[in-house]
């Protein structure tokens, strides 16, 4: 088998403002594994909290030896693990899935044991903004077909966030809401402020309390009113085992855990605890996204919208724009990238 790697800009088509940062652009390598004339392909996004760029990304997916394996059966058994981010492993394994899935012509969820193709309803997120904007976007997602919002928070002010949700609610009043903080605020701070969202109907609470104090986490979400969701307190396997039945959910990103089989671990890890699967996603093209839609049956809450972020997406094959991701029947992942000329089409 041979891989070669390509660089690409992923330009947002506006600024996602979250409580730690605020995003305009992030740089995606695309990974391609090429065996007797045919190519699967996987993809890795750069990442400021995960400290990965896109030299660094380059570096470690090519010192990834795929020559020697005779096929991408085989290499699959040996994806790296130990030493190796997450998100490279998760590339990796999503070219080589690719690969296999188009050799056998089967689409990867037929690989994966799923004989109907997964449709789920994705999330769709507003980032921190004015209560103005806030609202005409809800609306408009509301008008599109989107049945889940979810909305940034974590204002050094929280009336900020109570102001923003309220006008959501009233501008989508169908809308299932979903609250990500992204870890912003201290555990007096998110048992003051979650009854007052559950009032105005939240779902669910991502990762309300700063990671690496797994207990604080639990204990939060014994006494919340509304379910709690770890996220970047549940990066890989042994998190999500600490967490099992402490939390009501936890938030599975391929880039984060290792890609589709380290998802599925976790999903097994957590059967019959009491916290359910939610899949989410970094802000990445449709090549990045169409890995976790394979599995979008096994989650009870889907957030696959980093794909619909961008201003330009140069992969297709999964939807979205409808508030619905769906899984291709086509062979591997059922992704193709798009031309310029039918860009400019």
């Amino acid at each position: 088998m041979k891989a070669h790697l390509r660089t690409v800009r992923l330009e947002l088509a506006e600024p996602l403002r979250i409580s730690r940062s605020t995003m305009t652009a992030r740089d995606a390598v695309w990974l391609g594994v090429e065996h007797e004339g045919v190519t699967g392909y996987g993809e890795a996004v750069s990442s400021v909290y995960y400290g990965l760029d896109a030299e660094t990304l380059v570096r470690l997916i090519s010192a990834v030896d795929l020559e020697r394996f005779a096929d991408p059966e085989s290499a699959l058994q040996a994806l790296p693990s130990g030493g190796v981010p997450p998100a490279v492993t998760a590339a990796v394994e999503s070219a080589l899935l690719d690969l296999a899935g188009k050799r056998a012509g089967v689409p990867v969820h037929s690989l994966l044991g799923t004989t109907a193709p997964p449709v789920a309803a994705t999330a769709r997120t507003i980032g921190i903004t004015s209560p103005i904007r806030a609202a005409a976007e809800a609306r408009r997602l509301a008008a599109s077909g989107f049945k889940i919002v979810k909305v940034k928070a974590g204002t050094p002010d929280p009336e900020d966030d109570i102001e923003r949700v309220r006008v959501i609610r009233d501008a989508a009043p169908r809308a299932r809401l979903l609250l990500d903080p992204n870890g912003a605020w201290s555990p007096a701070r998110a048992a003051a402020l979650l009854p007052r969202f559950a009032d105005l109907g939240v779902e669910a609470v991502e990762q309300p309390l700063a990671p690496g104090d797994p207990d604080a986490l639990g204990a939060l979400a014994e006494k919340s009113p509304l379910p709690v969701i770890a996220d970047e307190d549940a990066v890989s396997l042994a998190d999500v085992r600490r967490l099992a039945g402490r939390v009501h959910g936890v938030n599975v990103k391929l880039a984060k855990c290792g890609g589709v089989h380290a998802a599925l671990r976790i999903a097994e890890a957590i059967e019959g605890s009491g916290t359910d699967l939610m899949l989410g996603c970094l802000t990445a093209s449709t090549l990045g996204l169409a890995p976790a839609v394979h599995l979008a049956d096994r989650a009870r809450w889907t957030d696959l919208d980093g794909h619909l972020l961008l201003a330009r997406d140069p992969w297709r094959g999964i939807g979205g724009a409808d508030g619905f991701v769906r899984a291709s029947t086509r062979p591997g992942l059922g992704v193709e990238e798009v031309t310029a000329h039918e860009d400019v089409a």
